[in-house]
């Protein structure tokens, strides 16, 4: 307030000088409207992981989409998601979660994401293709990176926050890639994987060859897979050879579901695909009798 007294101390001083002169209009001067300082804008936590499996330190962001009658203790299922830095997909997906438990299409969530470091090393597996090589210093750690999840970054949250058990997994691209990689090496780890234009063409689509053995392997423990692809040609022959192999061989208790997105490009697809995966893999469940 002491900027509004000395403006109308100096407007006073003002109205008397010119009242000598016959012109000071009568009438006093509005006070300028109060004006709060700046503060942060909180939507979530965040914290960091001291990883001993990937000897380095990992940044996490969590959200919470809770909806407007879930209690604020209530547990919640987990979305752990790869590229989950401010700067990448986590304040994307975060709003596509709070939007769709707003309006009843998906079950509240946890949203987990983890921030990259090195992404290229982190989403692939080892590959024996030359050009695969090149696309960064380091390639083919995503078997560490899952052990990582599954030893270091899971029991934290666990310990950190009231979850229900129910887990799933979210990402796009070489993420995407990831997480077919991890529905087919490591299925128990997640009960629902989502991937939007997964790499699969990576090391020469050995992946896909090894799809029908890993398969077999599987449990019949119930589950649920949605892919997308875009309009990408490479992306959509992987995906295609996916589809067709689960239309044979999906283990009994996988729901799945793949879908074709010729309208969206490999820069747009993350948005519209894990929105259409959420409203069909994560939607509310039936009220019990």
């Amino acid at each position: 307030m002491k900027h509004i007294v000395m403006f109308n101390k100096f407007h006073g001083s003002l109205c008397l000088a010119a009242s000598l002169l016959g012109a000071c209009i009568a009438g006093p001067l509005q006070a300028a409207p109060a004006i709060s300082a700046a503060a942060p804008l909180v939507i979530g936590e965040t914290f960091n992981i001291e990883s001993k499996v990937l000897a380095e330190t990992r940044h996490i962001n969590v959200y919470m989409s809770r909806g407007y009658a879930l209690p604020a203790d209530a547990p919640l299922p987990v979305l752990y998601m790869p590229d989950g830095g401010l700067r990448e997909d986590f304040l994307h997906i975060a709003g596509l979660l709070q939007v769709s438990v707003d309006n009843g299409t998906m079950r509240p969530f946890m949203l987990v994401g983890i921030e990259n470091t090195q992404r290229r090393r982190d989403m692939t597996g080892p590959t024996d293709n030359a050009e695969d090589k090149k696309i960064a210093p380091v390639v083919g750690g995503s078997a560490l990176f899952r052990r990582f999840i599954k030893e270091e970054l899971m029991p934290e949250v666990k310990q950190r926050y009231r979850t229900t058990g129910e887990t799933a997994l979210v990402g796009e691209s070489l993420a995407g890639l990831f997480v077919v990689e991890t529905f087919l090496r490591e299925p128990q780890l997640f009960d629902h994987y989502v991937a939007a234009d997964p790499s699969l063409w990576w090391n020469d689509s050995k992946l896909l060859a090894e799809a029908p053995q890993l398969l077999d392997k599987r449990s019949t423990k119930p589950q649920t897979l949605y892919f997308a692809s875009s309009g990408n040609a490479g992306i959509v022959k992987g995906a295609e050879q996916l589809s067709a192999l689960l239309s044979t061989r999906a283990p009994a208790g996988l729901q799945w579901h793949y879908q074709q997105m010729p309208a969206e490009t490999h820069a747009t697809i993350y948005q519209p695909a894990a929105l259409q995966a959420f409203r069909m893999m994560l939607k509310p469940k039936p009220a019990a009798n």
